[in-house]
């Protein structure tokens, strides 16, 4: 596999949007305890059904360790389910696997970010993280794609999301975060993520959703659906403190114009909740001095936004909330071509993120004219 020393965006490549043809989605199988509460095995449960869900509309691979192997391939029992041996940290692969990158002849080649698991030493959620640095390595290993290496410079996959033409959406929370790139200026860090992805223009957020512990991944907050249109998280009351954070950001969306110059029609997804862990479901997390503890005084971050767009279909989390039914109907009026397939939440939610941040598509090749 190479690692090459040009920019994709110099070699004819860019992010294609989440709606494009996939390949495969790629998982990582949980298994931390101190991250995973009662061993991971409500979390396995739980990523053992977006597989399968996902396996309906396209190809799955999971990583798993050697230690877990077994258990996975009897949970995973479908042949579109194929599991490959690798060791990581935790199960992020939205973060810690790369974010592919297409050109027109049909060539498919990865950016491997730098990870330092949200924040390194200043606020991180974990060390050691090496292995999980290592995850995108791998996987364009297993797929013998060319590489791009961002080292030193630190970006995780939920943080950024594109239309696939030119516009690319993130959050000053996150990306301005003085534990991620803190020597670079904006301007520093809108320059690598231009010539990167092939974006042109990037719509800035204030903030990402409340209590989000990756710094406000744009990823659980507001996405694109369709070229020129968005969805966001929302709530109309005064006192939820996602409030303001709505407030100012469908601000920004409502001034915002893209590469090619439209407005953004803005699509309002309510947040459920609020959600908060049990006191039995903090107690089953093992405790570790390097590990964020769990505790069932923080309200976690419950979002809808955080689904996957797959081959023909939506996987998006259900919260046994009383807007679970509003939220799958938003997701299939705004995408009448897809079947929109809402798969248990809770269990990823209480690891820290959802369906979206446990997976990473692969697209497939695809030739232009």
């Amino acid at each position: 596999m190479t690692t090459l020393t040009t920019t994709p965006r110099a070699d004819g490549f860019r992010m294609p949007a989440e709606w494009e043809p996939h390949s495969q989605t790629w998982m990582v199988w949980p298994e931390r305890p101190d991250n995973w509460r009662l061993g991971g095995k409500p979390a396995q449960a739980a990523f053992s059904a977006v597989a399968h869900a996902i396996a309906e509309f396209e190809p799955v691979t999971v990583c798993v360790s050697a230690s877990q192997y077994e258990n996975a391939r009897a949970r995973l029992d479908s042949e579109r389910i194929r599991l490959v041996e690798i060791s990581t940290d935790d199960a992020w692969v939205r973060d810690t696997g790369p974010t592919f990158v297409t050109n027109d002849s049909g060539d498919v080649r990865g950016v491997d970010w730098t990870f330092n698991a949200w924040g390194g030493f200043d606020g991180g959620l974990y060390w050691p993280w090496q292995r999980d640095d290592q995850v995108a390595r791998k996987v364009l290993e297993i797929e013998r794609c060319q590489r791009y290496r961002t080292e030193g410079f630190v970006l995780e996959g939920g943080s950024i999301h594109v239309d696939g033409e030119g516009t690319l959406i993130t959050t000053e929370e996150c990306l301005l975060n003085r534990n991620r790139n803190p020597q670079m200026s904006r301007e520093d860090i809108e320059a690598v993520l231009r010539s990167h992805l092939a974006v042109d223009t990037i719509i800035w957020l204030p903030d990402g959703l409340y209590n989000d512990e990756t710094d406000g991944h744009v990823d659980n907050f507001c996405c694109y659906v369709r070229p020129g249109e968005v969805l966001l998280a929302w709530t109309d009351d005064p006192s939820d403190p996602n409030y303001p954070r709505c407030q100012a950001a469908m601000a920004v969306l409502e001034n915002a114009r893209d590469a090619k110059g439209r407005q953004l029609t803005v699509h309002k997804m309510p947040i459920p909740g609020p959600i908060y862990a049990s006191d039995e479901e903090c107690a089953g997390v093992d405790l570790v001095d390097s590990t964020q503890e769990r505790d069932p005084s923080i309200r976690l971050a419950g979002s809808y936004v955080n689904f996957l767009i797959v081959n023909g279909g939506i996987i998006a989390p259900r919260f046994d909330d009383p807007k679970d039914a509003e939220a799958e109907a938003i997701l299939k009026r705004i995408f009448p071509a897809h079947r929109v397939v809402m798969v248990p939440g809770r269990e990823i939610l209480l690891g820290g993120g959802n369906i979206h941040c446990i997976t990473q598509q692969q697209p497939a090749p695809q030739q232009r004219c």
